[in-house]
């Protein structure tokens, strides 16, 4: 049997007494002691030295009724009982101090006496185990007959909640709602985007740290961070606004006026002081999508304002504050940006707490069915039109969707874009399987056309970076992308060179290949071998 330890306040008015009458009247930590079926083997009397006197009295009481309990007095002084913080760091600092032994001894927190701030701490102190016990409610008698003590009654309160089925199902039924709103009240079926909104929407709930969504474009970045928001404000996390802005779109001395503010007149064309972005999110969320984007002086003033709330408008000499949850979106590798010195790796250090991988669209096509059916509905409430399929042009257009070549570059906006089109084109409110044939059509040849290009400008980001990138011909990069697929290809210089100029050295007597195609590379500051060890 474990021994049973009480721990309680003092109550200097419920457990005062003097003379031989207090015997005729209920004090709760002497009635804690006469409870039937509830054997106290230690009391941690817990007061101040001004009741030593009174605590004195109690422990010679208790050592009356109960002679085999233990009283251990504990001064702790409050200097005003009802300032909250004040007892919850007194009595905190008594619980992790208090060596407790959950192996051999079970522990009661007496919620009875002290006041109902110290109630509220004892109560908070239990159900974050720091003590590891249960909480213990005693009430003074009723209808109390002539022979009887004044013991009163007792009640344990268990805050195990697992152990109340209707409880646990509420908090469940609560926990699925929040995930399910933030899917938008879609029932997707991905296991792993199911375990991942699982977990967005604990942190999102308990913390409020920097949140990074990363994936391509069109994952959903911008709707996620707006339902994070309106589950934050229901849950009232947050006050103030959703802010969101696009980094791609901020250039120049633009960028830090739009984010920070600036006061007046400071510089050509400022007549009015702005306030910007970020004090716009007061107490609410700002959401940058595109993060990556942002130039790197940009990048060090948000840093500092998401660590010091803190910073300084354009054109300012005094600071401005404001307290928000940042939500960043980026689909590039920040961590790549970072080894390339084009991102601060302490700014992404910072925002790579909690970092969210969004999946592609053909990552997770179990879920274009419940997406589709998602999108009809949201084509009903813009449109007011019900629009159906008919089950043959569902069918295949589901099979198509979900097949090797439903390759949604585009990801939700691509599907999105699809129903609207078939919804908008659908005879009588129903598509039929012609308007799906037309979609499919219309979908392969954007794709096909739009496949090449994108490669072609991915390979040419991979070695010249996107600003250098951006400043080349149409001409000059498709050239250039199929010069360096070729060296990716061949072993050497001279291989590569062949395959190049096959037919233009059939012409020359001597031709020396490899050197042509060095000489090529070397306009873009590129060579043979750093594009073959990277391919």
């Amino acid at each position: 049997m474990k021994r049973r330890v009480a721990i309680s306040i003092l109550g200097t008015t419920l457990d005062m007494g003097k003379w031989d009458n207090r015997w005729s009247r209920w004090r709760p930590n002497v009635g804690l002691c006469q409870q039937t079926g509830l054997f106290i083997d230690r009391l941690e009397l817990i007061h101040d030295n001004h009741a030593s006197a009174l605590a004195n009295r109690i422990t010679a009481d208790i050592a009356t009724v109960s002679p085999a309990t233990e009283v251990r007095s504990n001064v702790i002084n409050f200097r005003d009982p009802w300032d909250f913080s004040e007892v919850y760091t007194n009595l905190r600092d008594f619980s992790r101090g208090y060596q407790f032994d959950p192996d051999t001894e079970e522990y009661l927190v007496n919620i009875t006496t002290g006041t109902h701030v110290a109630q509220i701490c004892w109560f908070l102190l239990t159900e974050a185990r720091i003590i590891p016990g249960q909480l213990l409610q005693l009430s003074p008698p009723r209808d109390r007959e002539p022979d009887q003590d004044f013991a009163g009654t007792h009640r344990i309160i268990d805050l195990d909640l697992s152990r109340y089925d209707e409880i646990a199902k509420r908090f469940a039924s609560e926990r699925e709602d929040a995930a399910s709103f933030l899917k938008s009240g879609i029932s997707t079926r991905n296991a792993a985007f199911n375990r991942m909104i699982d977990e967005i929407e604990k942190v999102v709930i308990r913390s409020k740290a920097p949140v990074l969504l990363t994936g391509p474009t069109g994952a959903g970045k911008s709707q996620l961070a707006r339902r994070i928001y309106e589950l934050k404000k229901s849950q009232r996390k947050v006050s103030g606004p959703f802010i969101e802005v696009n980094c791609a779109t901020l250039r120049g001395d633009q960028a830090m006026s739009t984010l920070f503010g600036h006061v007046k007149g400071a510089f050509t064309g400022a007549a009015g002081e702005r306030s910007g972005l970020l004090r716009s999110a007061d107490k609410g969320v700002l959401f940058l999508d595109e993060i990556g984007e942002l130039g790197i002086d940009e990048q060090a003033m948000c840093l500092r304002a998401i660590e010091e709330k803190r910073f300084l408008p354009v054109g300012a000499d005094r600071e401005v504050s404001a307290d928000f949850q940042l939500l960043a979106g980026t689909n590039r590798e920040l961590g790549e940006d970072v080894r390339r010195g084009k991102f601060r790796e302490d700014l992404y250090a910072r925002l790579n707490l909690w970092t969210f991988q969004l999946p592609a669209l053909r990552e997770r096509k179990e879920d274009i069915e419940p997406n589709l059916d998602f999108e009809l509905k949201r084509h009903l409430e813009r449109e007011g039109e019900n629009i159906t399929f008919n089950r043959e042009a569902r069918e295949r257009y589901l099979s198509f969707a979900t097949g090797p070549h439903g390759i949604w570059s585009a990801n939700f906006r691509d599907l999105s874009a699809s129903i609207t089109r078939m919804a908008t084109l659908a005879p009588h409110g129903r598509i039929t399987t012609d308007v799906v044939d037309d979609e499919v059509r219309r979908l392969n040849t954007f794709w096909r056309a739009s496949s090449d290009g994108h490669a072609a400008d991915t390979l040419i980001e991979e070695f010249l970076g996107s600003e250098a990138a951006a400043c080349l011909d149409r001409f000059d990069a498709t050239q250039l992308s199929e010069v360096i697929r070729t060296c990716r290809e061949q072993p050497t210089a001279s291989a590569a060179g062949r395959a190049l100029f096959a037919n233009s050295r059939l012409e020359k007597k001597s031709s020396n290949d490899a050197d042509r195609l060095v000489k090529y590379l070397a306009r873009f500051n590129l060579k043979f071998d750093d594009v073959r060890k990277r391919g």
